[in-house]
């Protein structure tokens, strides 16, 4: 049964690793709307000297789309169990756990489950709420959130294609943008706008002071879905993390940046 279940977890979240096959695993998490494959610009930078790992979230990339439960996965902490399962399955600890956007939650809950498994994370342009409440300042207004949400179930892929560059806030590469909104339009309409009500409307704060791993929080200097004062508030309450604000912009420095988050990553793992 030990043996199935390996297969099932690596397989249900087409699971690739590379790299060096005795080094420190690195797993990297992609946020909404993406696969593993926006990590094509950073992971292959540590395969020299770690075990780097790769998969799609259920529903997205090369997934397993049958697998996808939307009793399972009508929180972030499904996401969480599975990647749990992945590292289980690949019998990795002491794993460093870079995640963007909404994985970034999904890999505190994991490690706040089971801290064991971690050595570090690593969270590109986190974000524990997306929306106002009271002194706290996430972004949206509530009525942001409910006209964003309500545009992406009338017409994900017009919704997709007009967010998809204001995400990347990268106007003078609108490249950077048609790539991003690719990726979205790749993406089960259905599956999206299930994800996209479970994030966007997502509340982890009370998670944050649970975090017992070594944490480096990296936020862009101007984001459209996670501004400084996100960073900052995340900072303040995972005791004893680190900040850095990049000189990047936009919510994807994963494609728009790729060098300042490896050097980022790099320095802080020493």
């Amino acid at each position: 049964m030990a043996v199935l279940g390996t297969r099932d977890a690596l397989r249900r979240n087409n699971v690739t690793v590379s790299g060096a096959a005795g080094g420190r695993a690195m797993i990297f998490a992609h946020g909404f709307g993406c696969s593993q494959a926006t990590w094509d610009l950073v992971a292959p930078h540590f395969e020299t000297d770690h075990k780097v790992i790769l998969f799609d979230h259920v529903g997205a990339g090369g997934s397993d789309t049958s697998a996808y439960d939307p009793g399972k996965y009508d929180s972030l902490h499904g996401y969480a169990e599975d990647l749990l399962q992945i590292l289980d399955a690949l019998d990795v600890t002491d794993v460093v756990f870079v995640g963007h956007s909404v994985s970034a939650m999904i890999g505190i809950l994991a490690a706040n489950r089971d801290p064991s498994r971690f050595g570090a994370l690593v969270l590109v342009g986190p974000s524990p709420r997306y929306v106002n409440d009271g002194s706290y300042r996430g972004g949206f207004e509530p009525d942001d959130i409910t006209s964003l949400l309500d545009s992406l179930d009338s017409n994900y892929l017009g919704w997709s294609r007009a967010m998809a560059p204001v995400i990347m806030g990268n106007p003078q590469r609108p490249e950077l943008g048609d790539q991003l909104t690719a990726s979205f339009c790749a993406i089960d309409p259905e599956i999206a706008r299930h994800f996209a009500h479970v994030t966007f409307l997502s509340d982890n704060r009370a998670d944050l002071p649970l975090v017992t791993v070594p944490t480096l929080v990296l936020q862009c200097s101007a984001d459209a879905i996670a501004p400084v004062e996100v960073g900052r508030y995340m900072h303040a309450a995972i005791e004893g993390s680190t900040l850095s604000v990049l000189e990047a912009t936009g919510h994807v420095p994963i494609l728009s940046a790729p060098d300042e988050v490896v050097a980022q990553i790099r320095g802080y793992l020493g």
